[in-house]
């Protein structure tokens, strides 16, 4: 299959997408789905957002680590973007304009999203990042070109986390800097592979901004 995620459901919850302010596109893990992530997300809901969350065909958005060459991990990788483009473009056909959609993944998913904002720069509301980081086996700041015009982008991960090389937080924040995010980075010693309360605090403070 060449877009082997275009056929799976758009989950949405949250306030209905006509009468939001802001909207989220919540992007699951692997072995996760759409439902899992918006009970995520309900931890620090606020009235008013809207959320949309895109399933990936077998749990999964790409086989292989996400420190793999690229091309191990097509076409989910690719299919995935797009279905991540299709939730941010239902959002804005909804009455949300992008700069008030926030785009939020954890673990497979934050690579997904961060992927996916870095290669359509632009103003957002904002991009979440939850253990993860920026997809391929080299990751260099002159890789991707435009500007998200101060877009906030959080990433958060631990300084063990058993998938996510700390180096590979550093280089997204830098790619996001580069980008003209304004990057909060917060590494968490000893932290497992997970969501805690501060980095949901954090969120939960951006959609008050949005809202």
């Amino acid at each position: 299959m060449e877009d082997p995620h275009a056929s799976q459901p758009l989950v949405t919850a949250g306030t209905e997408l006509n009468k939001a302010e802001a909207a989220a596109v919540l992007v699951h893990g692997r072995g996760a789905d759409a439902e899992s992530i918006i009970r995520l997300a309900e931890t620090f809901h606020r009235e008013g957002v809207a959320y949309l969350a895109p399933q990936a065909e077998g749990n999964e958005w790409y086989p292989e680590s996400f420190l793999a060459p690229v091309e191990m991990n097509e076409p989910g990788r690719s299919s995935g973007l797009r279905a991540v483009g299709s939730a941010v473009n239902a959002a804005r056909d909804g009455g949300v304009p992008v700069e008030r959609v926030v785009i939020l993944g954890f673990s497979q998913g934050a690579c997904l999203a961060s992927e996916y904002a870095a290669r359509s720069p632009r103003r957002y509301g904002g991009v979440v990042a939850f253990s993860g980081g920026l997809i391929g086996e080299k990751v260099e700041t002159g890789d991707y070109e435009g500007d998200l015009r101060g877009t906030p982008f959080f990433v958060g991960c631990s300084d063990r986390d058993p998938h996510i090389p700390v180096e590979r937080v550093d280089v997204t924040a830098d790619v996001f800097e580069a980008l003209g995010a304004e990057v909060e980075k917060r590494i968490y010693e000893g932290m497992g592979h997970t969501v805690n309360r501060d980095e949901k605090e954090y969120v939960a403070g951006l959609f008050d901004r949005l809202v």
